[in-house]
């Protein structure tokens, strides 16, 4: 196969069941990406197609898929990283509706049909996540409270960090027309600033049961890079930007960007990085008033 190449794929079409497509990125993960693979095969709801989008592996990915023959359709590009990947799927996707899994994560039995019941029974829902059980090398933990999902409104609670998981997470796919997909100039924080996009405008719905394992502790995943209070800071600093947000969400927003700024620069200087630490000093002081009166 050639990057940018395609295989097949075959799923259970059905006339009235609005069809749902997955997407799975993936970079050198073969051992995980099968358990993930699978999971989505095993659901039971048929009318899905599963599109894997390797973001240029040189592990055993591709040789692994290639046994799933026709039952997934695999998008091959030189290696550019998550939202990319992601952003490829979502293009080459025929779904109305669509299904973000990572590939160090899995789906338990059930997943899709609840969320394609929940999108019918709720027909003004435009995103819906499921709870999730965390494995941490291969120990089952419980996440802290400052991670509880909630339902509606959850703009305010995600400018202090991602309260939404990628595989959780169903869309309509005239959502993200709407605002926008993945930002791939972010290294990290990618999904925060999706969610953050999102949420500002939409509620986020939840379905209060676990339908996913997140798997976590390797060494290979994005929420481990150090730094990553600077990409959130750049997705705040857009938001406000752009001038949509309502005066209390304004204040929130800037009253983040602050704290952040502060922690970020604190950082900084301890790593003798003062130009960096007076940028995010400065930074911070161009949002100091909310409204059309900022420097």
């Amino acid at each position: 196969m050639h990057p940018d190449s395609s295989t097949g794929m075959v799923s259970a079409m059905s006339n009235t069941a609005p069809m749902v497509s997955v997407i799975i990125p993936t970079f050198n993960r073969n051992g995980m990406l099968k358990d993930a693979v699978d999971s989505v095969l095993d659901q039971e709801y048929g009318n899905t197609e599963l599109i894997v989008v390797d973001d240029g592996s040189t592990d055993a990915t591709v040789r692994m898929l290639s046994a799933y023959q026709n039952r997934l359709r695999l998008i091959r590009q030189e290696n550019r990283g998550v939202s990319s990947a992601r952003n490829a799927g979502i293009r080459a996707a025929a779904g109305t509706l669509i299904a973000l899994l990572d590939s160090d994560d899995l789906w338990l039995p059930g997943k899709l049909r609840a969320q394609v019941d929940y999108f019918e029974a709720h027909p003004e829902a435009l995103i819906c996540q499921t709870e999730e059980i965390w494995i941490r090398n291969g120990v089952r933990v419980n996440p802290g409270k400052r991670h509880r999902k909630e339902a509606g409104d959850i703009f305010e609670r995600s400018l202090a960090m991602c309260l939404v998981s990628p595989s959780a997470v169903m869309m309509r796919k005239s959502l993200l027309g709407e605002v926008g997909l993945f930002d791939e100039s972010l290294t990290a924080c990618e999904d925060y600033d999706l969610w953050l996009r999102i949420a500002w405008k939409h509620p986020v719905h939840l379905i209060d049961t676990p339908l996913i394992i997140k798997r976590g502790g390797h060494a290979d995943q994005l929420s481990r890079m150090p730094e990553l209070d600077k990409y959130r800071i750049r997705s705040i600093c857009n938001l406000l930007d752009r001038g949509c947000l309502s005066p209390s969400q304004e204040e929130a927003s800037v009253g983040m960007l602050k704290t952040k700024c502060a922690i970020y620069a604190q950082g900084c200087r301890k790593r003798g990085r003062d130009e960096d630490a007076l940028y995010y000093d400065l930074l911070a002081g161009r949002y100091e008033s909310c409204g059309n009166s900022r420097k």
